[in-house]
């Protein structure tokens, strides 16, 4: 084994993939999580002892300077898609970076990781992207060759866009195409991002380096709901609902997101006017050695749970007569 890693939101949808690859590459990991009974399976990702859990905050300092105890890198991943109680974009995004990176220079960490997002810019009109750019910033303030990571939308399993627009299409008969569905992404496999992370923390040559993460194929919002009804086996109306007439409706689910997850907020309304693509600026998936995995090549994988049949909804009679 190798130095000891912290992991800071490493239960996560991410975190535990990222996880799975420092075990491989043979790191010492502490998982660093606030609901540490929410992380007991995390264990059983690497060998016996390999990998440990222990409870911090990153809006507490104190709690990332215990985790941070005797640890060579450290690697932050927390972050929120929408804002909760003190769980605020602010809060999260810029005092947490900001805290880890100062708790890991106290403690004499030599790598430190950040997990931003792919359009993170201190410019932007969505709080979300500006306040990713802004932890950019507090990170290398106090670590200069700090590694960043942008990725766009994730996407495997357990993934929160592809599921979630999958579940709405069993309920709803008609989709809305936020600002008419021409906002483009470029998504990425969580696989090929906790790949990329692993190496973030073990290769001296991604000190300093900002890396933008996104699969081999961009698509329109729109080819994104197409896939998920073709896959599904659904067929909603696709619905193209205006920039104003979002951003309305996500003022509107605003007021009650704390009782629900909304579909969106306004925030999100406010991100959906830009492209999320690679600007091909800086380096990414193919300099790290690592191939993209296609989206057509893993969706069916996990989204076949949302059609009408579930998984053998499309076999014929005599393959369902061979499975019985």
């Amino acid at each position: 084994m190798q130095n000891l890693v912290t992991v800071f939101g490493g239960s996560g949808f991410v975190g535990k993939h990222a996880v799975r690859q420092l075990a491989r590459a043979g790191w010492r990991i502490r998982v660093a999580v606030r609901n540490v009974n929410l992380g007991y399976n995390m264990r059983m990702l690497g060998d016996v002892g390999q990998i440990d859990l222990v409870q911090a905050n990153v809006r507490n300092e104190a709690s990332c300077r215990r985790a941070l105890e005797g640890a060579t890198a450290a690697l932050n991943l927390v972050g929120v898609g929408r804002e909760a109680g003190r769980q605020g974009f602010q809060a999260v995004h810029v005092m947490g970076a900001r805290n880890v990176a100062e708790a890991a220079r106290a403690e004499g960490v030599t790598r430190i990781v950040q997990m931003s997002a792919l359009g993170a810019d201190a410019n932007s009109a969505s709080k979300y992207a500006r306040t990713k750019a802004e932890g950019e910033l507090a990170v290398r303030e106090i670590y200069p060759d700090a590694v960043v990571a942008r990725p766009s939308i994730v996407f495997g399993p357990e993934d929160d866009f592809f599921n979630n627009f999958a579940g709405m299409m069993t309920m709803l008969p008609a989709m809305p195409l936020f600002g008419g569905g021409a906002t483009r992404f470029q998504p990425v496999f969580v696989g090929d991002v906790a790949k990329a992370l692993a190496k973030m923390v073990t290769l001296e040559e991604c000190a300093g380096q900002t890396y933008e993460l996104g699969g081999p194929a961009a698509f329109t919002f729109r080819e994104l709901m197409q896939m998920i009804a073709a896959e599904t086996g659904r067929k909603p109306l696709l619905l193209p609902l205006p920039h104003a007439a979002a951003g309305a409706l996500g003022s509107a689910f605003d007021l009650v997101q704390g009782l629900m997850q909304p579909p969106i907020t306004s925030d999100q309304a406010k991100l959906l006017k830009v492209d999320n693509v690679c600007s091909g600026a800086y380096p990414g998936l193919e300099e790290l050695g690592i191939t993209p995995t296609t989206l057509e090549a893993v969706l069916p994988t996990y989204l076949y749970r949302y059609r009408k049949g579930g998984q053998y909804a499309d076999l014929d009679e005599r393959e369902m007569a061979a499975l019985r």
